[in-house]
């Protein structure tokens, strides 16, 4: 990322005039409402369609003030597209505006996972949604690849952050370590290299000049001073105190209400541990919640553990979702089949799943937004943003080797043709993602009628 002080910035300050306006709290709140139905493509293409929509398109933010919010949110754990989502709603409106856009990306999901869970548990299988999104995991796939080469366009300035991204597929694809450690690995190889060697950090002149730039087009950029960061330590200490009391509330209600407080209980820190412990995205705490809900707490089977990664890969908002269908499954089975209890269960999970995602970015915002004028908290977050794109590049290769060889080694050709038409189409005949999605959808479906014939 670009070597340059906040202050003075005398290049930002030329022809504001021909800054957008700010964004009125309607405006972005119709855009957080359609981004939690169209958030496919996982974390990859979630961030791909945001910054597609509030960089290139409305201009809301920059290129840099986007990567600087994306680098925090890949360091929390948790879904690092829906906190980057509720980090650039606080930017824009602040806490309602962040509440606003964190919680809109989920809420469509969670219903339709809703209804998908009652229907899986009623009717059994569902072939249509299975034939619906054929058509549509390929075209995510593409989506994935072009989220890979806007992601590295943006944050790969010099030969050392390409050597660092390909080590980090490397490390992650062929040595299978674990993410948090190659994030934690990359910002000690920062801090160190930056001392011994500076001009590793040095990046070509396209992108200085793109950065120096930038604020004569965007509404809040690299040099804008955003109000919320100056709120003083016990007013972010208050925002803590009610984020906990927030936590603690449906304790207090299920404990004077129920009369089965400890499954409630297990089910309320069970969500909360696994919502601290997802560094790495879905992939890397799925195995853990298996682990825990099938084998520990029984709340479902193997195989219904699986077909909940089934439904969660194929509806929109994060992956992390299908830990929803585990809430769902966890309470119609304890008591019984009842699906007021499953859905009670899966409107548990969800809360305690995504509540710490707002005490991050609500009260660790501010204090990461005064260091984006740090030289040094700069340098070593764009070596992680270099690391996050072999991440996401080792997740295009996993998501596209499942869409393609699927459960066996025999390829699917028809699915291998979809990701090259998808990424031609939206790349170089520059048809709109949601466009694409709903024809990909479409296709899809057709497929499946034309079998039935």
């Amino acid at each position: 990322m670009k070597d340059y002080n906040v202050k003075p910035r005398p290049v930002l300050q030329q022809d504001n005039s021909a800054a957008p306006a700010k964004p009125s709290f309607r405006e972005a709140f119709l855009f957080w409402l359609k981004l939690g139905f169209i958030s496919f493509g996982g974390p990859a293409g979630q961030i791909a369609i945001m910054h597609e929509f509030v960089v290139d398109k409305k201009k809301w933010i920059s290129d840099s003030k986007f990567l600087h919010a994306l680098n925090y949110c890949m360091l929390l754990p948790g879904p690092e597209a829906q906190q980057l989502a509720t980090y650039i709603g606080w930017l824009l409106h602040g806490v309602r505006g962040g509440l606003a856009a964190g919680i809109l990306f989920v809420l469509p999901s969670v219903f339709i996972l809703l209804g998908l869970s009652m229907a899986y548990v009623s009717y059994g299988t569902i072939p249509w949604v299975s034939a619906l999104f054929y058509g549509l995991k390929p075209a995510v796939v593409a989506i994935v690849l072009l989220a890979l080469l806007k992601i590295g366009k943006k944050s790969l300035h010099s030969l050392f952050h390409y050597v660092l991204a390909a080590a980090s597929f490397c490390a992650i694809y062929f040595l299978n370590i674990p993410f948090p450690y190659i994030i934690i690995t990359a910002m000690a190889v920062a801090i160190i290299t930056r001392k011994v060697y500076p001009n590793l950090f040095k990046e070509n002149e396209q992108s200085t000049t793109l950065a120096a730039n930038e604020g004569q087009e965007f509404y809040l950029h690299s040099g804008s001073q955003v109000h919320d960061t100056m709120l003083t330590v016990p007013q972010l200490l208050l925002r803590g105190l009610v984020v906990v009391a927030l936590w603690v509330t449906p304790y207090l209600l299920f404990y004077a209400i129920s009369q089965d407080f400890t499954f409630w209980k297990n089910l309320s820190v069970f969500f909360t541990k696994a919502a601290l412990v997802t560094f790495g995205g879905a992939y890397a705490v799925l195995p853990y919640v298996a682990q825990v809900a099938v084998e520990n707490f029984n709340w479902l089977t193997k195989l219904q553990m699986i077909d909940g990664l089934s439904l969660g890969e194929t509806t929109p908002g994060p992956l992390i979702m299908v830990l929803v269908f585990v809430g769902f499954m966890a309470g119609y089975n304890h008591y019984g089949g009842s699906l007021l209890m499953g859905s009670l269960g899966l409107f548990t999970t969800t809360f305690f799943t995504f509540l710490p995602c707002f005490l991050f970015i609500l009260v660790g915002g501010p204090f990461i937004e005064r260091t984006q004028g740090d030289v040094r908290v700069k340098s070593v977050l764009g070596v992680v943003t270099a690391a996050v794109v072999g991440v996401v590049l080792n997740l295009a290769v996993y998501f596209g080797r499942a869409v393609v060889l699927g459960q066996g080694q025999e390829v699917d050709w028809l699915a291998l043709s979809w990701i090259v038409i998808s990424f031609f189409a939206m790349y170089y005949y520059k048809v709109g993602m949601i466009t694409w999605i709903a024809v990909s959808a479409a296709a899809g479906l057709l497929f499946y009628f034309l079998q039935l014939l």
